[in-house]
């Protein structure tokens, strides 16, 4: 090891004074904030949970993420790779735990049961992640995660929009579908795209923190103009307490449905391809040197922190791209900023008046930033799909033409698999699962399995493109 990598190497360990080291940790709870509450959003709203609920979710989530990033960051026992990583929960799991949430013979409880059950399988697998990356090439996860942002970004529309395009009315006993005549309204519209430009402007002429917070400063600015015009509304903030722990299990106790466990170990394996990615370019900007066993250790804590989620009524973890990022932008390697980060995540969520406030912000505000989130997923993917070498790979078109339509059945036509078996459902209802299933067997009908030194070469170069 030469004496950069040495030095490099040193600074994750190193301990900077409490001021700094909390400044640097706040900054990377900006910079992650928005994302780590949307999924609660999403998922609350599809599920047409109450403000109070979805708050709840927001504090169970926050919890979660700050034990999950304090565990990554300073280690526990077998769990834990000590370098500056911040968890939050998957935007890759939000399709299929929709899908679980909207049966009513499923429901909540069996999101946690599924998630418990698929943390679990993620810890017995990560030994084993040098093997199966082979099955998860470039190929695969960039179509993947180009699937997972299109499939989000119906949400972001309806979102902008304010609301669904139908709304349920009960006439003599009977569910009635009728059209939403509120959807679409020109003022909502309105505030969705200022909230859009503001988003465009700051990451035009904002720099340095300001830049990466673009998203949350939009919906900011998009608060500020709902609550001039009248249209963001606190309805039970004052019941909301100033304080509370967040209790397990608080929606019953998990109930754990075949279909709903297969669905979310397919995602567990996406997010474990996820992570190792990052965890291997973070070694590289950190100069701290990758074993099997370290990287072990990280996606053992991914599993473990989706276990956290599902028993503190959260969803599946793993590491945010934004703030491996924001450590190459910073040049600050230190460890322990990611666990103050993990500190300050745990303090918010101890504020539920904080969470209830967040729950309040109406759904078009969201939507002007929900189209720059979402849509930079899919960017995500598409860059992530521009490394290959098609000339080289004459049927990955194939690979990605077939799975991404596939995919799109659940979303362009909820119907499609009516007729099939209920237990069927958290599978061919969710998008997500529909087309990792088939990215993966194509590429094995089509391409095999990759050698175990080519695919970590594949995972880390994939993951400089992702950030």
């Amino acid at each position: 090891m030469n004496e950069t990598t040495s030095t490099a190497g040193n600074a994750v360990d190193q301990k900077i004074p409490l001021p700094r080291c909390a400044a640097l940790g706040l900054q990377h709870v900006l910079v992650m904030y928005a994302g780590t509450v949307a999924v609660p959003l999403i998922v609350g709203g599809a599920l047409g949970l109450s403000k109070a609920d979805i708050a709840f979710l927001i504090n169970a989530d926050l919890l979660a993420a700050g034990i999950a990033t304090l565990i990554q960051a300073l280690g526990l026992w077998g769990f834990g790779i000590r370098m500056p990583v911040m968890m939050g929960v998957t935007f890759a799991a939000v399709g299929p735990m929709i899908a679980i949430g909207i049966d009513p013979s499923l429901g909540l409880p069996a999101i946690y049961g599924a998630t418990i059950a698929a943390g679990i399988f993620g810890m017995l697998v990560a030994p084993l992640m040098g093997r199966l990356l082979g099955v998860f090439p470039p190929l695969v996860t960039g179509t993947v995660i180009t699937l997972i942002g299109i499939s989000l970004m119906g949400v972001a529309i309806n979102w902008a929009a304010g609301g669904q395009p139908t709304v349920t009315h009960v006439v003599d006993g009977v569910r009635m579908a009728a059209a939403n005549p509120d959807y679409g309204d020109p003022a909502k519209l309105a505030i969705a795209a200022f909230v859009l430009l503001v988003v465009l402007a700051i990451t035009r002429f904002g720099k340095g923190l300001i830049a990466n917070i673009a998203i949350l400063l939009g919906i900011l600015a998009g608060v500020v103009v709902s609550l001039a015009l009248g249209q963001m509304h606190f309805d039970g903030m004052e019941e909301a307490s100033w304080v509370a722990v967040t209790t397990p299990l608080h929606f019953g106790l998990p109930r754990f449905e075949f279909t709903a466990v297969v669905s979310m170990c397919i995602v567990m394996l996406i997010t474990l391809v996820e992570s190792t990615g990052m965890f291997l370019a973070l070694s590289a900007i950190t100069g701290r040197r990758m074993t099997p066993e370290l990287l072990t250790r990280g996606l053992r804590a991914d599993g473990l922190g989706t276990v956290i989620g599902g028993v503190f009524n959260t969803f599946p973890y793993t590491s945010f791209s934004q703030n491996v990022g924001l450590v190459t932008v910073t040049g600050v390697r230190s460890r322990y900023v990611a666990a103050m980060g993990g500190v300050f995540l745990i303090l918010l969520a101890l504020l539920p008046k904080l969470a209830h406030l967040v729950a309040s912000v109406p759904s078009f505000v969201l939507g002007g930033a929900g189209i720059v989130m979402f849509g930079m997923v899919a960017a995500t993917g598409v860059r992530i799909l521009g490394s290959i070498d098609y000339a080289q790979n004459r049927h990955a078109l194939y690979v990605i033409a077939i799975s991404i339509g596939l995919g799109l059945i659940p979303t362009l036509s909820p119907n499609f698999f009516q007729h099939l078996p209920d237990w069927t459902h958290p599978i061919t209802h969710s998008g997500i699962v529909l087309g990792t299933c088939a990215a993966v067997l194509l590429n094995l009908f089509y391409h095999g399995v990759l050698s175990r030194e080519r695919a970590f070469a594949l995972a880390a170069s994939t993951s400089h493109a992702s950030e």
